[in-house]
């Protein structure tokens, strides 16, 4: 039994020898790449290199001399496939991997053939950015190809798609002129060339310059969209007022259309600037005309704004619109971008409605504002936000009603900065509907202290009394009668409101003291929608146009 079990023993033994043995000899070992041979022994640039060797698989870079070879094939790992790139010279080859380098023991010769085009191939008339063909020999060691105008010294460069030893395609760049030459730049082995001008005939290059037919172009306003006709306009790459660059609404070959811009530099009423255009990828500029006019509104004019109520419901939370920068914003920025100074003081902000408790400077820091509200007892109301300490709290920044989600925060109660007061144009008045009729007419050009001075002591603005101004206006009042307590409906608002912004000393008992700007809402559509099954319309949105005065009253 004995003899037996060593018998067994020694036959595992052996077993296991020869199972490391096995794992031994199929190894991978890693090392450097061995170069045994290469063919052909030269070429020019862009040949076909085949190396032999040893450890070629793991090979990532490849060098003729000091200039990397492009990898072009991996056939196995005794054989690799390079290529000869531009400006090689002659020298040895050099490949790499992880684990180190091989050499050849010779060196590849590089051959520095010139380009020979075929003439009879080249098309002498071309079209600038279209794509262009040139057979011949050597093609492949192009290292650019130049258009010069005729009679000009400045080359333009080409921007080669493809080459190979019989062939060359590039796109036909720019040329000031109409006649040009094609010349080729090569490496020779010391430096780098350029064939003669008259290697390849002149080409007839086509420009196609944008030709405008339109020749008045009057007075516009900002915001108008101006035509201009001809052919080629397709090739116009901006359209400038002044050195305003215009916004390209529709551009075909024979029509363009553009919007007129407004500028920082230009005045209230009328301005003269001139009217430009750039083609062929900018680098030519033409000037249409030195009078083009543009009228610039005397108000702010923003048009099909959406607001919505505070329901948490609403996909959009986005209550908060300011008539000085025509933006609506997102409940999310009330505490950095709407009002920081009220974040800031909270219930402090004010010492009572509408009247500022903060420094002028604070106060003017902040735009004014206003946001509808849906309140518990059924109606849509515009606020001021310094009108009450409890309104704020009701708008959230996302879909919770966790307090830390107010855009108050937590500590909830809030006065907004800025005090603004609301009259409600009634069309049954004259004097409001002369208002109305202006604004509907689109002939409210201006709104300042001339076209609307104020009478402090008779309580005016214009024609418009302010002695019974409110700091919120609910639907009741400027949509009688069409929406009901409780029911939801979608409907079209014909309603127009003067909005009035006090200055830093706020609302004062008489209400036509204090006052910095006014503007003009015109309500035109109410989605009065209710939040989460109650009577408060909190959910509704509402799309206007505001008019607002550019400029302080000056005291």
């Amino acid at each position: 039994m004995k003899k037996m079990k060593y018998i067994f023993t020694f036959l595992l033994a052996a077993c296991f020898l020869v199972s490391c043995d096995d794992l031994s000899m199929n190894e991978t070992i890693a090392s450097a790449p061995v170069i045994e041979s290469f063919m052909p022994a030269q070429g020019s640039v862009g040949s076909k290199i085949v190396v032999t060797g040893k450890a070629l698989n793991g090979v990532t870079k490849a060098l003729l001399g000091e200039k990397e070879c492009e990898i072009v094939e991996r056939l196995s790992n005794t054989s690799l496939t390079i290529e000869v790139p531009n400006e090689a010279r002659t020298g040895k080859i050099t490949l790499v991997n992880a684990e180190g380098e091989g050499v050849s023991e010779s060196e590849f010769a590089v051959e520095y053939p010139a380009p020979l085009a075929t003439a009879s191939s080249v098309q002498t008339e071309v079209e600038m950015g279209n794509k262009m063909l040139i057979s011949g020999k050597n093609m492949n060691v192009i290292s650019a190809v130049y258009f010069t105008a005729n009679g000009g010294t400045v080359k333009h460069e080409a921007t080669v798609i493809s080459k190979n030893v019989n062939e060359i395609v590039f796109t036909v760049p720019y040329v000031e002129k109409d006649d040009a030459h094609v010349t080729f730049a090569y490496y020779d082995g010391t430096t780098t060339q350029e064939t003669a001008a008259d290697l390849l005939p002149m080409l007839n290059v086509k420009r196609y310059q944008p030709v405008i037919t339109t020749t008045e172009f009057g007075d516009n306003s900002v915001g108008d969209e101006i035509t201009l006709t001809g052919s080629y306009l397709n090739k116009i790459n901006k359209v400038f007022v002044g050195d305003v660059e215009c916004m390209v609404s529709l551009q075909t070959e024979n029509t363009l259309k553009f919007v007129v811009p407004y500028s920082d530099k230009f005045v209230d009423g009328h301005n003269q600037t001139s009217l430009s255009i750039t083609y062929f990828d900018g680098i030519e500029t033409r000037t249409l005309t030195e009078q083009f006019g543009v009228n610039v509104p005397f108000v702010y004019f923003w048009k099909d704004k959406v607001i919505y109520g505070q329901g948490r419901d609403v996909e959009s939370l986005a209550s908060f619109f300011s008539p000085e920068t025509g933006l609506v914003y997102a409940n999310s920025l009330w505490r950095t971008a709407v009002d920081p100074i009220s974040y800031k003081y909270q219930a402090n902000t004010c010492a009572g409605k509408n009247l500022p408790k903060v420094t002028e400077e604070e106060y003017n820091s902040v735009n004014p504002y206003f946001f509808f509200s849906g309140v518990s007892a059924g109606t849509l109301q515009i606020n001021t936000p310094a009108g009450s300490n409890t309104q704020l709290r009701n708008f959230y920044m996302i879909n919770n009603s966790a307090d830390e989600y107010r855009v108050t925060g937590a500590n909830g109660n809030c006065y907004g900065t800025p005090c603004l007061s609301f009259v409600y144009l009634n069309p049954t008045e004259p004097t409001h509907k002369a208002i109305i009729d202006q604004i509907k007419n689109g002939a409210l050009e201006k709104i300042d202290e001339h076209t609307f001075p104020i009478d402090v002591a008779g309580k005016k603005i214009g024609n418009i009394s302010v002695g019974a101004v409110k700091q919120s206006v609910n639907n009741t009042v400027f949509a009688p009668g069409v929406f009901a307590v409780g029911a939801e409906k979608s409907a079209d608002v014909d309603a127009f409101i003067l909005v009035i912004y006090y200055n830093v000393k706020g609302q004062a008992a008489n209400a036509a003291e204090n006052i910095k700007r006014i503007g003009f809402l015109h309500i035109k559509h109410v989605d009065f929608k209710l939040y989460n099954n109650t009577k408060a319309p909190s959910s509704s949105s509402v799309t206007f146009d505001m008019y607002w005065m550019k400029h302080d009253y000056q005291y």
